[in-house]
């Protein structure tokens, strides 16, 4: 079943008849915007001031059902997730593998491969036509950092390599956009244009989905290669996350320029929200990821065609198999 997404500020969830209800708290009586039957909610993304009461939590985590709390501008804030599942074994061999230096230098190498194969290809993709000499330089300076990963001999120059990579990308893709939404880079915390607000919307949503796969399949989200450990953070999610990125740019590309949204979807805000997207943007957004998720691909291992949300978790499976064999050849979706 697809995620619940609340957006609506001061709803409450409740429990009713074994039915997941979202009542909306300002109004006198409560006004019931939502009801699903509780077995078909799996997981519910909250943004902001949206409230559980205490038998809607013995639900969810009764069925193992996920709830994840984000704030209202979609940074994460935690989840609420049922018992750690028994794979002792192979969090081990996570644990391990973490450990040995060559090996996590060889799968850190796998994910940035992976990630700028799928970011060149999407430029490749949509310059077909436009033609565009600086874009066309991008994708061969793409090129070269890919050829170049297997040459890299410290994890810190690989990310280094990988920053470069991302910068070049993205001086590629700024000229994807209609100028008016004045996209010049890459930025964040607080995105100060509309693309960089949808960027960061859309790798809110990737990385949870993420974090879930790896999870789902009995690994430790936190416990990454590429990223760092740190409190609180699921760097082996993020890593999992890396090359399914461009998934999210291109469906900003189609959002923005094809008059999906108006500049009046993004409106001014606070100094710490500078471009804040209505909350009836936000809607079409998350229908337009959702949209975009179940969208079907042929995975590259499996030669079976699977939702794209399916994908994450055949490729985390892919991860489990390469950490308990031993083996830091990770294949990548090959997307064209």
């Amino acid at each position: 079943m697809p995620p619940l997404y609340l957006v609506q500020q001061n709803t409450k969830i409740r429990i009713r008849n074994r039915r997941v209800q979202v009542e909306d708290e300002t109004t006198e009586p409560a006004t019931v915007l939502v009801s699903l039957p509780l077995s078909q909610v799996d997981l519910v993304v909250i943004f902001g001031n949206v409230s559980l009461t205490t038998p809607a939590i013995d639900a969810f985590l009764e069925q193992n059902s996920e709830v994840i709390f984000l704030s209202q501008r979609g940074d994460y804030r935690g989840r609420l997730v049922g018992s750690v599942t028994p794979h002792v074994p192979l969090r081990r061999a996570q644990y391990t593998r973490s450990g040995d230096a060559d090996y996590t230098l060889k799968l850190a190498g796998c994910f940035v491969r992976a990630k700028l194969s799928h970011q060149r290809a999407l430029l490749q993709r949509h310059n077909r036509e436009l033609a565009d000499a600086e874009i066309g330089l991008v994708i061969d300076q793409m090129q070269t950092a890919i050829d170049n990963i297997s040459r890299k001999t410290a994890l810190s120059a690989l990310m280094g390599l990988e920053g470069s990579a991302s910068a070049a990308y993205f001086r590629g893709l700024r000229k994807l956009f209609d100028p008016k939404w004045k996209f010049d880079d890459r930025n964040r915390r607080p995105p100060r244009d509309p693309v960089n607000v949808l960027l960061s919307f859309g790798y809110t949503l990737l990385a949870e989905a993420a974090a879930s796969a790896v999870q789902t399949v009995g690994l430790d989200p936190y416990a990454g290669f590429l990223h760092e450990v740190t409190y609180n953070r699921p760097a082996l999610g993020l890593d999992l996350m890396e090359e399914f990125r461009p998934v999210i740019d291109g469906l900003a590309l189609w959002c923005l320029n094809s008059g999906q949204f108006a500049q009046e979807d993004f409106v001014n805000g606070p100094p710490e929200r500078p471009i804040v997207l209505v909350a009836d943007g936000q809607r079409r957004f998350l229908q337009a990821y959702e949209k975009r998720m179940d969208t079907k691909f042929t995975h590259p291992l499996r030669h079976l065609q699977f939702p794209l949300k399916q994908c994450l978790i055949e490729q985390a499976h892919q991860l489990a198999a390469c950490i308990t064999n031993g083996s830091p050849e990770y294949s990548g979706m090959g997307f064209r």
